[in-house]
């Protein structure tokens, strides 16, 4: 059995794993939550004997090095980062540096071929969003990233001494209350982006792509767009089992 762990840039998440496939539930852990460290020390230790520890990081090298600690303490394990590169479990990068691509865009990709739902776009809902386009050969055309609709919300409230908001606000075309203006602005630029983006990745993709979403507030958006898309939870770790597999195979 192999651990997996997500490190987010709010949490980190964590599987166990066999033969390329999750097994059990999907656990998680905010970077903010008190006694951080006492708190993940004692959910390790409470797993059953591991094989190896495999882990993708896009937080910052400060989380990745703090959870690495934890993990060789209470497991004894040294931990295997996953990083980027231009082939990963039949997906070829479209980046021109492909270690600079976030390595839990690539193995979000490498799980949504896996599941054979390829030529698709990945929307993943996080602190950013992000838009992946992946064709039926395996090559990812490129993507987008912007700040997510809570970022953004957040962003303008810090930078607009004049504008406040009590509440998330509804999504409406037509605001009358600075909430609703607030939330429907930031929900709709991203329901709007993501709709383009699939209208001009199919060419690229030679057909209408498959609409996927992964993240936290994947179902909030799914409810704001205008065409079909499906839940996609836990892409990362379902590459990173892959990726994991992989790896052992080639071993």
């Amino acid at each position: 059995m192999n651990l997996l762990l997500d490190l987010g840039n709010t949490r980190l998440k964590w599987a166990l794993a066999e033969d390329a496939q999750l097994r059990g539930a999907v656990m998680a852990l905010a970077w903010e939550t008190p006694d951080f460290e006492t708190r993940l020390g004692a959910l390790l230790a409470a797993l059953p004997p591991l094989r190896a520890v495999h882990m993708a990081a896009v937080a910052a090298p400060a989380r990745e090095a703090q959870v690495i600690a934890i993990v060789q303490r209470v497991l004894r394990i040294e931990p295997r980062a996953q990083r980027s590169t231009a082939m990963l479990c039949g997906v070829r990068s479209a980046y021109r540096e492909p270690a600079r691509m976030g390595i839990d865009r690539l193995l979000g990709l490498v799980a949504a071929r896996a599941a054979g739902d390829a030529p698709c776009v990945l929307a993943g809902l996080g602190t950013a969003l992000t838009l992946d386009a992946l064709g039926a050969d395996g090559r990812h055309r490129g993507g987008l990233i912007v700040a997510a609709p809570a970022l953004m919300q957040q962003a303008l409230l810090g930078a607009a001494g004049r504008v406040r908001a009590q509440g998330d606000g509804r999504v409406v075309w037509l605001a009358d209350n600075t909430e609703d203006a607030l939330g429907s602005g930031a929900w709709l630029a991203a329901t709007t982006l993501v709709e383009r983006f699939c209208e001009e990745s199919a060419p690229a993709l030679g057909a209408q792509p498959r609409l996927l979403l992964a993240g936290g507030d994947a179902p909030r958006l799914q409810a704001q767009l205008r065409r079909p898309a499906r839940l996609f939870p836990d892409a990362v770790l379902r590459g990173l089992a892959i990726a994991a597999h992989a790896q052992r195979d080639a071993g």
